[in-house]
């Protein structure tokens, strides 16, 4: 096969950070509030803004609160999980990377005795009929490093005991989520919405405000993950005050994604171009071009971060180690020709691609990519030992 004549014009395919915004440039943050407080009150009603404006887009309800936390999303969910198990028993779903150190966490961190995993290998989920929500349930909506995705919500009902705790860092912005149905989520800025790094949000429901309110968990929390105080909620957390310094420029950044999220149509018009670009990745399977997805399901398939194994029979048929070989060797080429950065599944999940296909990413970098990759496995594949 001959190398492709054109190239994406946007090669930045990572899961996290994602690509900017089609059309953005530094000039987006002339405007930020660089060299003031935080505590200022132009500066606060950024931070106030950037909860706002995520709740108009995402339909979050008015009752719910919003808070900026340090530490991107896995800080604004250890802090959620610190702050608030331990009142009962735990169901953690682990499917995959993320979902597998929230379980580690709460094991040997929190040490919960009842605790009950429910694990799938990746590509797969565990069985949502299994989950006892008179219990809390702690699970990722999408999983960032095995392409699989929580269908939607009714499998968690409304008359729940427990608190639902969901890492919705990869699924924000990117899916509909069913907010009566959770009572802690989570993201980051660098996402769907390709934000800069470092900052995490957490969204509380009225049912994880009163456990804030009636429990003190029995270890010591450090200052960054309480959420709480003397029985009550901190409220500055989430009314602009957060609980170290945020980078103005970091904020204002979010808000550029926000302002463009908007004015391209809100959450539907942001479902439907990650829906466009998961299309796209769809037809290079059904083509038969020497690649599968790791979620064999369509309905559980992430429309955002999108994992591809290696089908042709040439390379399916080597180990693990082979495999990652013919991986390493592949992205090292497209890297080189600046056609794809950063798409190497991730370290713990089987060897194989993981391309971002986040409403930032524009369908046409896809399509330009797509014979890319087939180049560089046929590339690849002739240098191959035979075996």
């Amino acid at each position: 096969m001959d190398q492709p004549n054109s190239k994406p014009n946007n090669p930045c395919f990572g899961s996290g950070p994602t690509a900017k915004r089609p059309g953005w440039s530094i000039a987006a943050l002339e405007g930020a509030l660089v060299g003031r407080s935080h505590r200022a009150s132009e500066a606060k009603a950024r931070l106030v803004e950037v909860c706002e404006r995520s709740r108009r887009i995402l339909g979050i309800p008015a009752d719910y609160r919003i808070g900026i936390l340090p530490g991107s999303d896995t800080g604004a969910f250890e802090a959620a999980m610190w702050s608030l198990l331990g009142a009962r028993g735990v169901d953690c779903l682990a499917f995959e990377s993320f979902g597998e150190g929230w379980l580690q966490d709460i094991e040997t961190q929190l040490k919960l005795s009842d605790l009950r995993a429910l694990r799938a290998p990746y590509g797969e989920l565990p069985d949502l009929a299994a989950v006892d929500f008179d219990r809390d349930v702690v699970f990722c909506w999408n999983g960032t490093t095995s392409g699989v995705r929580i269908p939607d919500g009714s499998w968690i009902p409304d008359d729940r005991g427990g608190l639902t705790l969901c890492d919705a860092t990869s699924a924000a912005f990117a899916m509909e989520l069913p907010w009566s149905k959770l009572d802690v989520t989570t993201w980051s800025w660098q996402k769907v919405l390709g934000g800069e790094a470092q900052h995490g949000m957490v969204v509380l429901s009225p049912r994880a405000v009163e456990r804030l309110q009636r429990w003190s968990p029995p270890w010591p929390l450090p200052k960054i993950f309480r959420l709480a105080s003397k029985g009550k909620v901190i409220e500055g957390i989430f009314a602009g005050e957060t609980i170290n310094t945020p980078s103005m420029l970091a904020v204002e950044d979010a808000l550029d994604g926000l302002r463009w999220a908007e004015a391209i149509g809100g959450l539907p018009a942001l479902i439907q171009r990650c829906a466009r670009n998961l299309a796209v990745l769809e037809r290079l399977v059904e083509e038969g071009r020497g690649f599968g997805f790791l979620a064999g399901r369509p309905e559980i398939r992430s429309p955002t971060s999108v994992c591809l194994t290696l089908a042709d029979p040439a390379v399916a048929r080597r180990d693990e180690t082979g495999k990652q070989a013919v991986v390493k060797a592949m992205t090292k080429l497209l890297a080189e020709q600046r056609v794809a950065y950063d798409i190497a599944s991730y370290r713990d999940a089987p060897a194989g691609l993981r391309i971002w296909c986040g409403a930032t990413v524009e369908a046409s970098d896809l399509e330009a990519l797509v014979p890319w990759l087939v180049f560089a496995l046929e590339t690849v594949k002739r240098q191959l030992p035979a075996g």
